[in-house]
């Protein structure tokens, strides 16, 4: 159930998942106040969302305030900052962050805000940019319930499959977890696919007979047709990729736990960036493999 009374909404942060997400908002009859360090895109500047100058221009003007950021510290910056959201938030406004950061930053994050007066949501999204333009993200929300509730109709012109997963910081949380098993399921589908071309078999069958059984996964679907393809324009690409998984190990260390999949996963990524690969898609993590190989997925096996 979508609302139908307007309301002030702010979004800030128009990137290519930004731009796509704030335009579901506006189509929707809601009155947009925007603002981003680049130039607005043209598909928004020529609507009737309004600019503003800066962060805190937006936060005085809308009443539920979005963001959607590049890492963690952009978002504290689009907080906090001298002309940033805090500066011009009033009681009772709602903030929603839907970058990918620290779930441990969040949780500070989310308690300057409250103490402030306003409420806080974590709410980042994973479907990628064309998830963003189809409006089918799914998005894993952190924060006081009531508040999800009073969200969660906007939340539905942006994405189809919306979970509260609990307090602040658990959102942020639910993504770093999808992201860790995102690249460690690319890894493994990168191995079966190169072993099975070196020993000779056709990867396309090999890929084809898996997709039947106990080992299919959207990810074998789609970025292991991009690997046999050689299809490695992003998507999503390697540098967003190694900065989730950053988020990953780096939250690890302060829990005191041990990641060695998503370590040797990061590693594979960092090889894929030191051979020119950072906005390669996050498939390409094969040709990491393939160097260690001395074989790619494709050409003739040769002598075993």
């Amino acid at each position: 159930m979508h609302t139908t009374t307007p309301l002030k909404l702010g979004f800030i942060g128009l990137g290519v998942m930004g731009a796509p997400m704030a335009g579901h908002l506006l189509a929707a009859g809601h009155d947009l106040f925007v603002y981003t360090r680049g130039k607005v895109p043209a598909p928004l500047a020529q609507t009737r969302a309004t600019q503003c100058l800066d962060a805190r221009g937006v936060a005085q003007r809308a009443d539920l305030i979005f963001l959607m950021v590049p890492d963690t510290q952009d978002v504290e910056a689009a907080l906090f900052s001298e002309a940033g959201v805090a500066a011009g938030l009033s009681r009772d406004k709602v903030v929603i962050d839907m970058s990918s950061i620290s779930p441990i930053a969040t949780q500070s994050f989310a308690q300057r805000i409250h103490c402030i007066g306003g409420h806080y949501l974590d709410a980042p999204v994973s479907g990628g940019e064309l998830g963003a333009r189809n409006a089918t993200l799914s998005i894993m929300v952190g924060g006081d319930a009531a508040v999800f509730e009073r969200v969660k109709p906007l939340f539905e012109l942006m994405g189809r499959h919306i979970t509260h997963v609990g307090r602040n910081g658990d959102g942020q949380t639910a993504k770093v977890a999808n992201q860790i098993i995102v690249a460690l399921t690319i890894e493994a589908v990168a191995e079966a696919l190169l072993f099975s071309a070196r020993a000779g078999a056709d990867p396309a069958l090999v890929r084809q007979a898996l997709m039947g059984g106990f080992a299919s996964s959207k990810i074998l679907e789609v970025h292991g047709d991009r690997m046999i393809q050689r299809r490695f324009d992003p998507g999503f690409r390697i540098e967003l990729q190694q900065k989730d998984l950053n988020l990953a190990l780096g939250s690890a260390r302060q829990l005191g736990i041990s990641l060695p999949g998503t370590a040797l996963a990061q590693e594979l990524l960092n090889a894929c960036a030191a051979h020119g690969g950072k906005a390669w898609d996050h498939s390409a993590m094969v040709r990491a493999l393939e160097k260690l190989a001395d074989f790619e997925i494709g050409q003739a096996p040769g002598k075993a």
